[in-house]
């Protein structure tokens, strides 16, 4: 703990207004359809943040808004979370980051628009302004969105906190493998680590390659999505591959991020290695048993019932 004040993680990266058309029959282009609407706020660090704080860890999120109603709501909805935005960066005039979609009767998405706009405003100077922020969180959780800021974020403050990686995606995990040295802390799943690792990953053995790859490049904590074959893990003195058995799938969306916030709660109270991949991963089991991206009942008890309702298959190396 930091100066004797509270612990906290710090999360920074996009918020995003999502709004979703649902067409109720036989879409039609060029046309107006009847349906339903569903507005929601969404963007992966956002999630994290909210998350993190559902189950408890003291959270502080970093994001870009604009001063229009759609940030504000966000700003009200994170109030409610707990999760604490006031050093974010609400631009004058602009649009909150927004993404609009448009799904047919059978839920496959026709069309979309991505309003991200605002992003440009977080500036190397606003980032310096944030400097005790950053120095005084424990950790830094970061997606892969804006690599050019993240670059300047980990050199600048590199030894100053501890910094985590989600790449977000293989294509984005291309922009930030230089950067890999700088974290603490990276979880991809199987197709980004074998971007960041430069070579395909098919078998235990390749996980377990990928893993010592990206320690010897001086990573602390490596945890690799694989599906439903589980998440492996390592550090300097432990490996394995932690695998549910039975878990229900109704909308994996939203899975890796409830598994990162996880893993932030975990560090914040110290768990060990093998009690941070059962609870992150039951946080991901829980939210992909819902249609919601974020369970609407995340809380840490919850989280706890499920951890021992859940048949665990570890298998350690």
């Amino acid at each position: 703990m930091k100066n004797n004040q509270e612990a906290y993680n710090l999360v920074f990266g996009i918020s995003i207004y999502d709004i979703f058309g649902f067409t109720n029959m036989n879409y039609r282009s060029h046309d107006s359809n009847p349906g339903r609407v569903k507005v929601s706020f969404g963007g992966v660090c956002r999630n994290i943040a909210e998350n993190m704080a559902r189950v408890g860890a003291n959270t502080k999120f970093i994001s870009v808004l604009g001063n229009d109603e759609k940030g504000k709501s966000i700003l009200e909805h994170s109030k409610l979370m707990n999760v604490d935005m006031s050093d974010s960066l609400i631009v004058e005039g602009a649009s909150t980051p927004t993404y609009v979609a448009i799904l047919d009767e059978h839920g496959e998405m026709v069309s979309a628009i991505v309003d991200i706009n605002v992003d440009h405003h977080i500036t190397e100077a606003f980032i310096d302004s944030k400097a005790s922020v950053i120095e005084e969180a424990e950790y830094m959780f970061f997606g892969a969105d804006n690599p050019e800021i993240l670059e300047y974020i980990v050199k600048k403050y590199e030894g100053k906190t501890k910094f985590v990686l989600d790449p977000v995606s293989a294509a984005k995990a291309v922009e930030v493998k230089h950067l890999l040295p700088y974290f603490h802390t990276v979880k991809p799943n199987r197709h980004e680590a074998a971007v960041l690792c430069g070579f395909e990953i098919n078998t235990v053995e390749d996980v377990r390659k990928a893993g010592q790859y990206l320690l010897s490049l001086g990573v602390k904590h490596v945890f690799i999505s694989l599906d439903a074959d589980g998440v492996y893990y390592c550090t300097a003195d432990e490996e394995g591959i932690v695998k549910p058995n039975r878990v229900e799938v109704i909308n994996v969306t939203g899975a890796g991020d409830s598994f990162i916030a996880g893993v932030g709660y975990a560090y914040l109270n110290q768990l060990s290695i093998l009690e941070t991949v059962k609870l992150a991963q039951t946080m991901s089991i829980i939210t992909i048993s819902h249609e919601e991206t974020i369970h609407p009942e995340m809380a840490v008890d919850y989280v706890k019932e499920k951890i021992d309702a859940i048949e665990w298959t570890v298998t350690t190396f």
